[in-house]
Protein backbone atom coordinates (compact mmCIF):
# COMPACT_ATOMS: atom_id res chain seq x y z
CA UNK A 1 0.00 0.00 0.00
CA UNK A 2 0.97 3.43 -0.76
CA UNK A 3 -0.45 6.76 0.20
CA UNK A 4 0.53 9.93 1.55
CA UNK A 5 1.32 7.98 5.78
CA UNK A 6 3.19 5.60 3.91
CA UNK A 7 5.13 8.15 1.47
CA UNK A 8 6.46 9.80 4.61
CA UNK A 9 7.11 7.66 6.63
CA UNK A 10 9.87 6.11 4.16
CA UNK A 11 11.09 9.86 3.20
CA UNK A 12 11.42 10.99 6.89
CA UNK A 13 10.90 8.28 9.11
CA UNK A 14 12.35 10.09 12.29
CA UNK A 15 10.72 13.55 14.10
CA UNK A 16 6.91 13.37 12.79
CA UNK A 17 4.86 15.96 14.24
CA UNK A 18 1.11 14.71 13.82
CA UNK A 19 -1.21 17.65 15.28
CA UNK A 20 -4.68 16.28 16.29
CA UNK A 21 -7.71 19.03 16.28
CA UNK A 22 -11.90 18.21 16.57
CA UNK A 23 -13.48 18.96 13.21
CA UNK A 24 -16.12 22.13 13.66
CA UNK A 25 -13.87 23.63 16.75
CA UNK A 26 -13.66 26.38 17.38
CA UNK A 27 -16.29 27.65 15.06
CA UNK A 28 -17.86 24.85 12.01
CA UNK A 29 -16.22 25.99 9.32
CA UNK A 30 -12.46 26.19 10.71
CA UNK A 31 -11.65 22.59 9.78
CA UNK A 32 -10.23 23.69 6.12
CA UNK A 33 -8.29 26.91 7.80
CA UNK A 34 -7.00 24.95 10.60
CA UNK A 35 -5.30 22.09 8.13
CA UNK A 36 -3.81 24.97 5.51
CA UNK A 37 -2.64 26.61 8.94
CA UNK A 38 -1.06 23.29 10.12
CA UNK A 39 0.65 22.04 6.55
CA UNK A 40 2.08 26.12 6.40
CA UNK A 41 3.54 25.36 9.88
CA UNK A 42 4.75 22.63 8.75
CA UNK A 43 2.79 19.55 10.98
CA UNK A 44 3.87 16.59 9.00
CA UNK A 45 0.13 14.72 9.79
CA UNK A 46 -3.14 16.14 9.99
CA UNK A 47 -5.64 14.18 12.32
CA UNK A 48 -8.83 15.48 12.29
CA UNK A 49 -11.07 14.18 15.01
CA UNK A 50 -14.97 13.09 14.12
CA UNK A 51 -17.03 14.62 17.06
CA UNK A 52 -18.72 12.31 19.22
CA UNK A 53 -21.33 12.60 22.21
CA UNK A 54 -19.86 10.14 24.67
CA UNK A 55 -15.86 10.62 23.96
CA UNK A 56 -14.61 8.52 26.79
CA UNK A 57 -10.78 7.99 26.07
CA UNK A 58 -10.71 11.80 26.13
CA UNK A 59 -10.32 14.26 28.85
CA UNK A 60 -12.19 17.44 29.08
CA UNK A 61 -10.42 19.72 26.52
CA UNK A 62 -10.86 17.56 24.00
CA UNK A 63 -14.41 16.56 25.40
CA UNK A 64 -15.66 19.86 25.33
CA UNK A 65 -14.56 20.69 22.01
CA UNK A 66 -16.56 17.90 20.54
CA UNK A 67 -20.17 19.05 22.48
CA UNK A 68 -19.04 22.59 20.70
CA UNK A 69 -18.77 20.68 16.93
CA UNK A 70 -21.71 19.19 17.63
CA UNK A 71 -23.38 21.74 19.09
CA UNK A 72 -22.26 23.86 15.93
CA UNK A 73 -24.08 21.55 13.61
CA UNK A 74 -20.91 19.45 12.78
CA UNK A 75 -21.74 15.88 11.59
CA UNK A 76 -20.19 13.08 9.42
CA UNK A 77 -21.15 14.47 6.14
CA UNK A 78 -20.28 17.70 6.25
CA UNK A 79 -16.59 16.61 7.37
CA UNK A 80 -16.12 14.74 4.66
CA UNK A 81 -16.87 17.28 2.25
CA UNK A 82 -14.59 19.67 4.30
CA UNK A 83 -11.87 17.44 3.67
CA UNK A 84 -13.02 16.91 0.05
CA UNK A 85 -12.65 21.26 0.41
CA UNK A 86 -9.04 21.42 2.04
CA UNK A 87 -7.74 19.11 -0.20
CA UNK A 88 -7.90 21.62 -3.10
CA UNK A 89 -5.36 22.77 -1.33
CA UNK A 90 -3.34 20.69 1.09
CA UNK A 91 -1.50 17.88 0.49
CA UNK A 92 -0.55 16.64 3.96
CA UNK A 93 -1.45 13.20 5.18
CA UNK A 94 -5.29 13.53 6.53
CA UNK A 95 -6.65 11.06 9.12
CA UNK A 96 -9.81 11.19 10.54
CA UNK A 97 -9.97 9.61 14.20
CA UNK A 98 -12.97 9.39 16.45
CA UNK A 99 -15.70 6.94 17.92
CA UNK A 100 -17.34 4.06 16.01
CA UNK A 101 -20.76 4.96 16.84
CA UNK A 102 -21.19 7.86 14.10
CA UNK A 103 -19.30 5.96 11.70
CA UNK A 104 -21.74 2.83 12.02
CA UNK A 105 -24.73 5.70 11.85
CA UNK A 106 -23.07 6.88 8.68
CA UNK A 107 -22.25 3.22 7.71
CA UNK A 108 -19.31 2.01 7.79
CA UNK A 109 -17.93 0.70 4.05
CA UNK A 110 -19.63 4.45 3.55
CA UNK A 111 -17.58 5.88 5.63
CA UNK A 112 -14.40 4.15 4.01
CA UNK A 113 -15.24 4.16 0.24
CA UNK A 114 -16.24 8.29 1.11
CA UNK A 115 -13.51 9.10 3.19
CA UNK A 116 -10.72 7.60 0.51
CA UNK A 117 -12.73 9.68 -2.43
CA UNK A 118 -12.83 13.03 -0.46
CA UNK A 119 -8.75 12.11 0.29
CA UNK A 120 -8.28 10.90 3.62
CA UNK A 121 -4.93 9.09 3.80
CA UNK A 122 -5.66 7.31 7.33
CA UNK A 123 -7.85 5.89 9.73
CA UNK A 124 -8.02 5.60 13.69
CA UNK A 125 -11.03 4.23 15.03
CA UNK A 126 -9.65 3.11 18.88
CA UNK A 127 -13.16 1.17 19.69
CA UNK A 128 -13.47 -1.00 16.11
CA UNK A 129 -12.68 -4.38 17.27
CA UNK A 130 -9.32 -6.15 15.65
CA UNK A 131 -11.19 -8.94 14.66
CA UNK A 132 -13.81 -7.35 12.81
CA UNK A 133 -11.54 -5.22 11.15
CA UNK A 134 -9.72 -7.83 9.77
CA UNK A 135 -12.73 -10.02 8.78
CA UNK A 136 -15.03 -7.28 7.42
CA UNK A 137 -12.95 -4.27 6.76
CA UNK A 138 -8.97 -5.02 6.25
CA UNK A 139 -9.61 -6.39 2.37
CA UNK A 140 -11.46 -2.86 1.75
CA UNK A 141 -9.36 -0.78 3.44
CA UNK A 142 -6.40 -2.02 1.51
CA UNK A 143 -8.04 -1.47 -1.95
CA UNK A 144 -8.80 2.02 -1.26
CA UNK A 145 -4.76 2.46 0.08
CA UNK A 146 -6.38 4.15 3.52
CA UNK A 147 -4.09 3.29 6.25
CA UNK A 148 -5.68 1.77 9.14
CA UNK A 149 -4.17 2.21 12.40
CA UNK A 150 -4.43 0.69 16.15
CA UNK A 151 -4.01 1.64 19.64
CA UNK A 152 -1.86 0.14 21.93
CA UNK A 153 -0.96 0.84 25.98
CA UNK A 154 1.27 0.29 28.81
CA UNK A 155 -1.20 -2.83 29.63
CA UNK A 156 -1.20 -4.02 26.01
CA UNK A 157 0.22 -7.64 25.85
CA UNK A 158 3.06 -8.49 23.94
CA UNK A 159 1.19 -10.94 21.85
CA UNK A 160 -1.83 -8.09 21.24
CA UNK A 161 0.72 -5.44 20.47
CA UNK A 162 2.63 -8.09 17.72
CA UNK A 163 -1.43 -8.73 16.23
CA UNK A 164 -2.06 -5.43 16.20
CA UNK A 165 1.57 -4.79 14.43
CA UNK A 166 0.44 -7.47 12.09
CA UNK A 167 -2.56 -5.26 10.50
CA UNK A 168 -1.98 -2.40 10.72
CA UNK A 169 -1.11 0.09 7.97
CA UNK A 170 1.30 3.38 8.14
CA UNK A 171 2.03 3.54 11.87
CA UNK A 172 1.02 2.16 15.55
CA UNK A 173 -0.54 4.70 17.79
CA UNK A 174 1.30 3.87 21.18
CA UNK A 175 -1.11 5.62 24.15
CA UNK A 176 1.78 6.71 27.02
CA UNK A 177 -0.22 6.07 29.68
CA UNK A 178 -3.21 4.40 30.77
CA UNK A 179 -5.40 7.06 31.30
CA UNK A 180 -7.59 10.27 29.08
CA UNK A 181 -6.24 12.08 26.95
CA UNK A 182 -4.51 15.58 28.25
CA UNK A 183 -1.30 17.60 29.25
CA UNK A 184 0.15 15.54 32.14
CA UNK A 185 4.01 16.07 33.38
CA UNK A 186 7.20 14.49 32.11
CA UNK A 187 7.09 10.92 31.33
CA UNK A 188 8.18 8.63 34.14
CA UNK A 189 10.44 5.86 34.34
CA UNK A 190 7.61 3.46 33.88
CA UNK A 191 6.65 4.92 30.85
CA UNK A 192 10.13 5.35 29.21
CA UNK A 193 10.10 1.65 30.21
CA UNK A 194 7.36 0.95 27.90
CA UNK A 195 8.89 3.11 25.30
CA UNK A 196 12.09 1.03 25.32
CA UNK A 197 10.13 -2.27 24.97
CA UNK A 198 8.49 -1.36 21.84
CA UNK A 199 11.59 -0.07 20.43
CA UNK A 200 13.12 -3.89 21.06
CA UNK A 201 10.52 -5.52 19.59
CA UNK A 202 11.49 -4.95 16.01
CA UNK A 203 7.82 -4.09 14.68
CA UNK A 204 6.66 -3.94 11.02
CA UNK A 205 5.51 -0.71 11.24
CA UNK A 206 7.01 2.51 12.95
CA UNK A 207 4.83 3.63 15.86
CA UNK A 208 3.73 7.32 17.16
CA UNK A 209 3.37 8.60 21.13
CA UNK A 210 0.29 9.90 22.16
CA UNK A 211 -1.67 11.83 24.98
CA UNK A 212 0.66 13.54 27.25
CA UNK A 213 2.56 15.59 24.51
CA UNK A 214 2.30 18.87 25.21
CA UNK A 215 5.55 20.96 24.60
CA UNK A 216 8.86 20.73 23.39
CA UNK A 217 10.89 18.85 26.11
CA UNK A 218 7.89 15.29 25.63
CA UNK A 219 7.67 15.48 22.05
CA UNK A 220 11.59 15.66 21.84
CA UNK A 221 10.97 12.68 24.16
CA UNK A 222 8.80 10.93 23.05
CA UNK A 223 10.93 11.39 19.25
CA UNK A 224 13.91 9.76 20.77
CA UNK A 225 12.17 6.31 21.36
CA UNK A 226 9.35 6.58 18.68
CA UNK A 227 8.84 7.75 15.02
CA UNK A 228 7.21 10.98 16.38
CA UNK A 229 4.28 11.89 18.47
CA UNK A 230 1.04 12.75 18.58
CA UNK A 231 -0.05 16.43 20.14
CA UNK A 232 -4.28 16.89 20.80
CA UNK A 233 -5.51 19.01 23.60
CA UNK A 234 -2.69 21.80 24.14
CA UNK A 235 -3.64 22.05 20.63
CA UNK A 236 -6.85 22.31 21.08
CA UNK A 237 -6.38 24.38 24.19
CA UNK A 238 -4.25 26.97 21.67
CA UNK A 239 -7.19 26.95 18.88
CA UNK A 240 -9.66 28.25 21.55
CA UNK A 241 -7.54 31.34 22.94
CA UNK A 242 -6.68 32.23 19.94
CA UNK A 243 -7.70 35.56 17.83
CA UNK A 244 -5.39 34.57 14.99
CA UNK A 245 -5.47 31.09 13.76
CA UNK A 246 -2.95 31.20 11.00
CA UNK A 247 -0.33 33.05 13.72
CA UNK A 248 -1.07 31.20 16.79
CA UNK A 249 -1.18 27.63 14.79
CA UNK A 250 2.28 28.47 13.10
CA UNK A 251 3.53 29.37 16.98
CA UNK A 252 2.43 26.46 18.19
CA UNK A 253 3.89 24.20 15.94
CA UNK A 254 7.38 26.43 16.53
CA UNK A 255 6.78 25.75 20.43
CA UNK A 256 6.75 22.35 20.06
CA UNK A 257 9.39 21.69 17.78
CA UNK A 258 12.15 24.14 19.18
CA UNK A 259 12.83 25.67 22.83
Amino acid sequence: MKNRITDLFEKKGKNILNIFYTAGFPLLNDTRRIAESLEAAGADIIEIGIPFSDPIADGPTIQESNKIALDQGMHLSLLINQVRELRSTVTTPVILMGYLNPVMQYGVEKFFRDAAAAGVDGLILPDLPLHEYVNTYKSLAESLNLSVSFLISPTTSEVRIKQIDSVSSGFIYAVSSSSTTGAKKEFSEEQISYFKKLQSLDLENPFLIGFGIFDFKTYSQACSYAAGAIVGSSFITALKESNDLPFDIKSFVRSIRSK
